[in-house]
């Protein structure tokens, strides 16, 4: 009588993990665009604080150093935003990527656990033949006896 195989079940599991593997994966890249975001938008209202300030305050109060120094760290204010920026993109592929992985391991799951259970039906199936011919064997037999008599 044939059994079902063991290497099924393992194989399952083998693809869950991996679809948890990828979800876990995604939601610490998520975490990581949402702290980038969150460092643009930081970002973003620093850099209009000190426009704002450089256009209300009287220049020839501020002194030309001091004018020339809120320039520059306006500058660098533009230039992290711009590194941010493609930190930004750059976090959101990955998620694409990470969700594609994460697709790809559920598809191979999905696949897994069909094999699985096909498998089971072949084994059912069979075990129900067996216990049919020997009922048909043990039915003959009966036959054969009542005609002996």
């Amino acid at each position: 009588m044939r059994q079902a195989r063991k290497c099924w079940p393992v194989l399952v599991k083998k693809a869950q993990d991996a679809v948890n593997d990828a979800q876990a994966e995604i939601a610490q890249a998520l975490a990581r665009v949402d702290q980038l975001q969150a460092s643009h938008d930081r970002l973003c209202k620093l850099y209009d604080e000190y426009r704002l300030k450089e256009q209300s305050a009287d220049l020839t109060l501020m002194g030309m150093q001091a004018s020339m120094n809120q320039r520059q760290f306006m500058a660098q204010l533009l230039n992290l935003q711009q590194r941010v920026v493609l930190d930004l993109s750059r976090a959101r592929d990955h998620v694409a990527a990470v969700r594609k992985k994460r697709s790809m391991a559920e598809i191979e799951l999905h696949k897994m656990k069909s094999m699985e259970e096909q498998d089971a039906k072949d084994v059912a199936l069979d075990m129900q033949r067996q216990e049919q011919k020997l009922m048909d064997e043990l039915g003959v037999r009966q036959f054969n006896l009542g005609l002996q008599r």
